[in-house]
């Protein structure tokens, strides 16, 4: 009962939190544009800089892309000799070419789908062990879920973005 009282504890809290945040939540499209400015360290800004820079060079008259940023936040287990050892919480974002909103909502559901299997996989390989945000641990998760992504929205998906990542031990 004493290590089960933690692990209740924490999915309270992480439920509490994420019904927090679809309560208070703004209207999609205020999301969408704040979204574009959360969660970027300076490194990050840099280079959505540089990339920018780029696409302004190849089209002066290229509407800048946009950022959506999947509901909800996704609780990944991690599980060692069939006992959960912690729960990474990650929060994720779209970088697409402008107009694609609608699209990515449609999706949403599949998109979590697909995202929540990546993230399964991930950690059932070992990725959420030890410094898990190492950049050459989270580059290929990174681009996985834009592989997976793209299946169901096409080249207009240019990035999926991991805006925040936390794990808790229990």
């Amino acid at each position: 009962m004493a290590k089960l009282l933690p692990i209740l504890m924490l999915l309270i809290g992480i439920g509490g939190g994420i019904g927090a945040g679809i309560m208070l939540a703004p209207a999609p499209e205020e999301s969408e544009v704040a979204a574009a400015g959360e969660g970027h360290d300076a490194s990050h800004e840099e280079n959505a800089e540089e990339h920018a820079e780029e696409d302004a060079a190849e089209d002066e008259n290229a509407e800048p892309n946009e950022f959506i940023k999947i509901n909800n936040q996704f609780v990944i287990p991690v599980v060692e000799r069939d006992q959960m050892t912690a729960m990474v919480v990650l929060s994720l974002s779209l970088e697409t070419k402008p107009g694609m909103s609608g699209k990515v909502h449609s999706f949403e559901p599949k998109l979590r789908d697909v995202f929540l299997r990546v993230l399964f996989d991930h950690a059932n390989m070992g990725g959420f062990r030890g410094a898990f945000t190492r950049s050459e641990i989270l580059d290929p998760l990174r681009t996985s879920l834009r592989e997976e992504a793209r299946r169901f929205l096409g080249s207009d998906l240019v990035d999926v973005l991991i805006l925040e990542i936390t794990r808790q031990d229990v």
